[in-house]
């Protein structure tokens, strides 16, 4: 278990009102973690403006140099963009690069019309491992350190959860098949004698999913933090999730990026005080 971790949001969608910051569409976290004498630092996604993410890093006096691997939460654009170049702005040799198998497989949509989401050039195998990164790819939880981990893949075994998505892949034979994002993982910590944090990308696979795979019915939930996408879930969807979550009891609901303000709403008016909205700049503290 961990002593201490600090969360910083270096990229979200909404900049907080009168910040210096500067907002993009996608999620990036710094994670300071202490456990006795050890401190570690971890990158949780990228964002996909290099620039942005680079700009508050320096404003907010974030040391990226210091970082101890990048975690990518999953492979679209707007979480693994900006990764060549800030591989590139750490000037680290041989930093881990901890991801899912499936990172670097196609994935696009094809309504309106074809449009590429997944892992870009620039950010392909050897253009990461010439930028200093080196790939580390785990199907399985991974643990960074002692009380901090990844979640490995997520089984899908809640029914209103079920991935239904526009995205699209090709499976080994060439065929045009449904992508339901096997490749998403989470990060999961644990705080001594306080409980766990639970920190998310996208949540393709579904939030109560995730929170089904990482915890135990006697963890106490401390935060669970980042995007849910739920922008284009149904009423139906976002009610249940919402009562799923009550469940959980979370002392912190930190949500943006793919949320949407209609999830938003209905976590504010359930949680109150608990509900709280990402933005860069912001900070948790555990």
């Amino acid at each position: 278990m961990l002593d201490k971790l600090k969360i910083t949001v270096l990229a979200e969608n909404s900049v907080p009102h009168k910040s210096p910051l500067l907002g993009q569409h996608g999620v990036s976290f710094w994670l300071e973690a202490k456990r006795g004498a050890t401190e570690r630092r971890f990158l949780v996604d990228v964002g996909q403006y290099p620039d942005a993410l680079l700009f508050n890093a320096a404003a907010l006096g974030v040391p990226l140099e210091e970082a101890d691997a990048v975690v990518l939460t999953h492979c679209h654009y707007d979480h693994t963009g900006a990764l060549a170049p800030v591989l590139r702005a750490i000037g680290r040799e041989e930093l881990p690069v901890i991801a899912h198998p499936g990172l670097f497989r196609h994935n696009f949509v094809t309504a309106p019309f074809f449009r590429h989401l997944g892992m870009r050039n620039g950010n392909q195998p050897d253009e990461i491992r010439t930028s200093g990164g080196r790939l580390v790819l785990a199907r399985d939880a991974l643990e960074l350190m002692p009380g901090l981990s990844t979640s490995g893949e997520i089984p899908r075994v809640t029914y209103f959860e079920e991935v239904v998505t526009a995205r699209r892949t090709l499976d080994e034979t060439g065929h045009v098949a449904p992508d339901p994002m096997p490749d998403e993982i989470a990060v999961k910590a644990g705080i001594e004698g306080k409980g766990v944090v639970i920190l998310t990308g996208c949540s393709h696979p579904g939030i109560v999913n995730i929170l089904k795979h990482t915890t135990t019915p006697s963890d106490k939930i401390l935060g669970i933090i980042g995007g849910l996408h739920l922008v284009d879930a149904s009423d139906e969807r976002i009610e249940k999730t919402v009562s799923a979550l009550a469940g959980f009891t979370p002392a912190l609901l930190a949500t943006g990026h793919c949320t949407g303000r209609k999830a938003e709403a209905a976590f504010s008016a359930r949680f109150g005080d608990r509900a709280a909205a990402l933005g860069p700049g912001t900070v948790f503290e555990f």
